[in-house]
């Protein structure tokens, strides 16, 4: 089987089970990012869920149009042709998607400034351990660290490649994502997000020089007063050091 720009189909029906299953989805609106050939959307109309299917591809959706037309027709799938990073998203309250790998971060970021109640996400399994990697622990990044910021990521399980077709090079895994505010106040989010772009960028560095060589990134004069107000305890530190309290000193500092 042919992948679809960068979509791997899942196979497994048990798989495809436990993933429905996850949350419960009946008389919801469920938003599905890169539905393919429709294996995971016949579950979640099975489920009971209103489903709304974004899909890239455009001969993959007339395909799914032909597949569900008694569902769209009743009003219980609504199939969308678009790019899920750009287009206008419908209304909804719930994700599930087996998301292509290449627009996994831009989408995570554009559902979290959105807003929803619940997500059931698969991610390519490097990518995910990365979100869910503790804050100041080596693996921690700059994804870790905004997700963990606006939203409780639990890891539900791991796929191997021959779950899907055609099989990938790497593991997959399904996490759920549930947001929240933040756990530490954030006075300006714009800034907090741009603290943690710029950090992150030289991670290697201490958190000092990694704001000495961001003013690029940051506001020259904005920098210079951190460094005069910040502890040395964070400065001498490196950005995978920090915990989430310290990504907001940082940040709410006027």
């Amino acid at each position: 089987m042919k992948a679809y720009r960068d979509q791997h189909f899942l196979i497994d029906q048990r798989a495809v089970d436990r993933i429905a299953d996850l949350v419960e989805i009946k008389n919801r609106e469920v938003l599905e990012i890169g539905p393919g050939n429709g294996v995971l959307t016949k579950a979640l109309l099975e489920c009971g869920a209103v489903v709304h299917a974004i899909e890239l591809d455009r001969e993959l959706c007339n395909g799914l149009g032909e597949q569900f037309a008694k569902e769209i027709a009743a009003g219980k799938l609504t199939l969308i042709h678009g790019d899920a990073t750009r287009c206008d998203l419908p209304p909804f309250s719930i994700v599930v998607s087996n998301l292509p790998y290449s627009i996994s971060s831009k989408i995570t970021f554009r559902l979290l400034n959105i807003g929803f109640e619940v997500a059931v996400l698969m991610y390519q399994s490097e990518f995910a351990k990365r979100m869910i990697a503790p804050a100041g622990t080596k693996d921690c990044g700059r994804l870790s660290i905004m997700v963990q910021t606006y939203a409780t990521v639990q890891k539900c399980f791991e796929l191997p490649p021959n779950c899907f077709s055609p099989k990938p090079q790497v593991h997959s895994m399904v996490v759920k994502l549930i947001p929240r505010p933040p756990i530490f106040f954030v006075k300006d989010h714009k800034r907090y997000a741009d603290v943690a772009r710029a950090l992150f960028s030289h991670r290697r560095k201490t958190v000092k020089n990694c704001l000495k060589g961001s003013k690029g990134m940051l506001n020259p004069e904005w920098v210079d007063r951190v460094l005069t107000v910040l502890p040395n305890e964070i400065l001498s530190s490196r950005p995978e050091e920090l915990y989430l309290e310290d990504f907001a000193t940082i940040s709410n500092i006027e």
